[in-house]
């Protein structure tokens, strides 16, 4: 009999070898390459698939027809409206953050619409019913499957007739075939593109949950992320109750968008304002606090943003920002010396964003040279106002995107006075809202006293 062909595939990259070397030819690692059986060792035995017909794309159908609801409104939100039959998705996080636990959820809501399979490598039949009796979830008619096979898995979907199925996890998973062990580069692309291949060709929305490294990125091959129609990262600060899912791509939506869940004794519950979650502040004014309304998420958010500036004790003076780019700031202050006369060269900065969230568009600028300005000159600004803009070099305040609706937004959360660039002035005035159009930095720091 023909021996089947063998392979060397790299541990760290999945690159393939004809032979055994030393270093992986691609990424460069040393002893990384395991002998593994090949791919038409692996394809003898199965059957041609199906050809495939071309057709017109005015008659394609519409990705968006029979795109179903979770039953969570903010996991909705995030995947562009709901799940699309046939489609992919990948969500990561740490360990212990939830990830489990909403897809739980949300298996527990689907199955009130449609069929759904829960797959886990991880749990027994029994810890997976403690969880839910934990949560206080019924589960009536969710079929869970306690199985690392694959094959196993797809075959209880095809004989369910599911329309969503829930991997839980994919380093747990293994194809039979394969001669490698459960989360190996080789078993970890296999197994996606198999659930690509199943999820297209039958209709069924297949969830993933995928191990995080310790560098926060989904353990495997990058391949991964671009097998799957939508990737989302679980976020936590350390100690905080709150959980953020971020979209990072998306075929059926927009990336960037944000859902927010608090973490309680009953599971994940749906933050429907999460405003409010940064904008606990305290009863009185302090100089250094000011709200702004960002807009990076797909929705406008109002979050606090604190500055600290205190006289430099010895050394060269510290520039330090937690949730802001560190290089954006030192031009900030560039900006304020020689355009609004406030010196900070002998002065310790430190700047936050409150709630632990990544700021990166321009917007913060306005908002982040007022706050200084105010722990500088120990003068508090009124809690009823809000600020966002962009600042130029040359000291011009320059608008943003989306001024409208931030504008609604603070309108809508009580703030009385907002702090605009001039070209975010709007057309019709705000009900409650009083919009001081600015034009350059100067000019901003004298409209908040």
């Amino acid at each position: 009999m023909a021996r089947p062909a063998l392979v060397y595939v790299c541990s760290a990259c999945g690159a393939e070898a004809p032979k055994w070397q030393g270093q992986c030819p691609q990424c460069g690692e040393w002893n990384s390459l395991e002998q593994r059986a090949g791919r038409s060792a692996v394809a003898k035995g199965k059957s041609a698939p199906a050809r495939s017909v071309p057709a017109r794309l005015t008659v394609a159908a519409d990705p968006d027809r029979g795109r179903f609801t979770t039953g969570l409104g903010e996991f909705d939100r995030v995947l562009g409206g709901g799940l699309v039959p046939g489609s992919v998705t990948l969500i990561g996080g740490d360990p212990g953050i939830g990830k489990s636990t909403l897809l739980l959820q949300v298996a527990a809501s689907a199955i009130a619409s449609r069929a759904t399979l829960y797959a886990t490598g991880e749990e027994s039949l029994a810890q997976v019913a403690m969880r839910a009796h934990r949560l206080g979830l019924s589960g009536d008619g969710l079929a869970v499957l306690a199985e690392t096979d694959l094959e196993t898995i797809l075959d209880a979907a095809r004989e369910a007739r599911v329309a969503l199925l829930i991997v839980d996890s994919i380093q747990t998973v293994q194809h039979a075939e394969l001669g490698a062990s459960a989360g190996a580069v080789t078993q970890l692309r296999e197994c996606t593109a198999q659930l690509v291949r199943f999820a297209k060709s039958t209709g069924i929305a297949v969830v993933i949950i995928g191990h995080v490294t310790r560098e926060g990125t989904i353990a495997g091959p990058r391949v991964l992320e671009h097998l799957v129609d939508a990737v989302l990262y679980f976020e936590s600060e350390a100690g905080s109750r709150f959980r953020i899912v971020r979209a990072v791509k998306n075929r059926f939506g927009a990336v960037n968008e944000l859902a927010f869940f608090v973490m309680s004794g009953e599971g994940l519950r749906e933050v429907r304002n999460p405003s409010a979650i940064f904008l606990a502040r305290a009863a009185e004014a302090a100089p250094g606090s000011i709200v702004m309304v960002a807009h990076g998420s797909g929705r406008p958010l109002l979050i606090e943003l604190q500055a600290l500036v205190d006289r430099m004790r010895f050394g060269a003076p510290r520039r330090v920002a937690q949730g802001l780019d560190a290089n954006r700031l030192a031009m900030l202050l560039a900006v304020m010396n020689r355009h609004a006369g406030v010196s900070l060269q002998e002065h310790d900065v430190f700047a936050n964003v409150v709630g632990g969230l990544d700021l990166a568009e321009t917007a913060t600028d306005l908002p982040l040279v007022l706050a200084l300005t105010s722990s500088l000159q120990g003068r508090a600004v009124p809690q009823s106002l809000v600020a966002f803009g962009e600042v130029g070099l040359t000291g011009e305040v320059r608008p943003v995107a989306y001024g409208e609706e931030r504008l609604r937004e603070a309108a809508k959360q009580g703030f009385k006075v907002a702090v605009v660039p001039q070209g975010n002035a709007p057309r019709k005035p705000v009900d409650g809202l009083e919009v001081r159009a600015v034009t350059r930095v100067a000019e901003a720091i004298a409209a908040c006293r």
